[in-house]
C-alpha cells in the first residue's frame, strides 16, 4: 500500500473524506507524499535502580527516572496499580502526546493510549505521517485511578515532578495535549477545550508550543467533533516545522 493510500485510510478512521487537487484543466493531479523521515527507533533502555526512589526527579536521567516511576509510592494510587505506565515512543521525538491516566487496558499492558482510543490516536497520526514510534506518548498520571475516575489535584501534584522531567529530557518541538485533563493540568486553566483548541498555547516552565485537541475517548463518542480535531493536527503540524525551521 502506498503512502497516499495509508494516508486516505487513516484519514477515512477519522470520517474525513480526502481531497484530490486539481489542475488549471480541472482533470486530478496527483497529490504528492510527503516527503519520507526516517523513523526513529523506540528507546528500550530498562530501568535501573542507581539512585534511590526518592530522588528529585529534576535530577534524574530516562532509566533512572522510569524506575523511580515504577517504585513511586506518592499517593494511594500505587495501592491498586497492575504496574506504572511510564510512556513510550521515540525519547528524541519531535511530538510529545500528553493524555490524562491509565485505563484498565493501558494498566493491564503498561502503555498508554491502548484500545479503541488507541487505535483512533493511531489512525490521527498516520493521517499526518507520523506513529507512536515516532513519537512520545506520556500521561499526566503514571497509575490508573479506580473506575477510570479523573485524576483527583493531589494525584496530579504527586506526578507533576516526573512529567516536568519527561518534558525536559525529551525536549521536544511541540506539545499535544489531549483531552480537559491533560489541557488543564499543562496549562494551569479550568477553560474548556473547545475554547482552547484553535491557539498555540506555551507550557511554563520549559516555553514550548503546545496545541490543544480532543481526547480520542470523546471523538469515539462524538464523532462529529473529528473535523476539528483534524484541524487541530493541521495546526499542530505547523508550529512542529515552524519549530524545525
Amino acid at each position: 500500500m502506498s503512502t497516499a493510500d495509508r494516508r486516505a485510510a487513516a484519514l477515512g478512521a477519522l470520517g474525513i473524506t480526502p481531497w484530490v487537487r486539481r489542475d488549471a484543466t480541472g482533470r486530478d493531479a496527483a497529490v504528492a507524499d510527503p516527503a519520507p523521515v526516517d523513523a526513529h527507533p523506540v528507546d528500550d533502555m530498562q530501568p535501573t535502580a542507581s539512585r534511590t526512589t526518592d530522588a528529585d526527579p529534576a535530577s534524574l536521567d530516562w532509566p533512572e527516572l522510569e524506575a523511580a516511576v515504577a517504585a513511586c509510592t506518592a499517593c494511594a494510587l500505587h495501592r491498586g496499580r497492575t504496574q506504572t505506565v511510564f510512556g513510550v515512543g521515540d525519547r528524541a521525538a519531535d511530538w510529545l502526546i500528553v493524555g490524562e491516566a491509565p485505563g484498565a487496558e493501558e494498566d493491564r499492558r503498561g502503555e498508554p493510549f491502548v484500545g479503541r482510543a488507541g487505535k483512533l490516536l493511531d489512525a490521527m497520526l498516520a493521517a499526518i505521517g507520523l506513529d507512536r514510534g515516532r513519537v512520545f506518548i506520556a500521561n499526566v498520571l503514571k497509575c490508573r485511578p479506580p473506575d477510570n475516575r479523573d485524576p483527583r489535584p493531589e494525584e496530579a501534584a504527586a506526578c507533576a515532578g516526573y512529567l516536568h522531567r519527561q518534558i525536559a529530557l525529551l525536549r521536544p518541538r511541540l506539545i499535544l495535549a489531549v483531552g480537559r485533563v491533560a489541557a488543564h493540568h499543562l496549562l494551569d486553566t479550568d477553560e474548556k477545550v473547545g475554547r482552547l483548541r484553535g491557539t498555540v498555547h506555551r507550557h511554563e516552565p520549559s516555553g514550548l508550543p503546545l496545541v490543544v485537541t480532543y481526547h480520542p475517548a470523546y471523538l469515539l463518542r462524538s464523532p462529529a467533533q473529528k473535523r476539528k480535531a483534524w484541524d487541530d493536527l493541521l495546526l499542530a503540524c505547523r508550529v512542529a516545522e515552524e519549530a524545525r525551521a
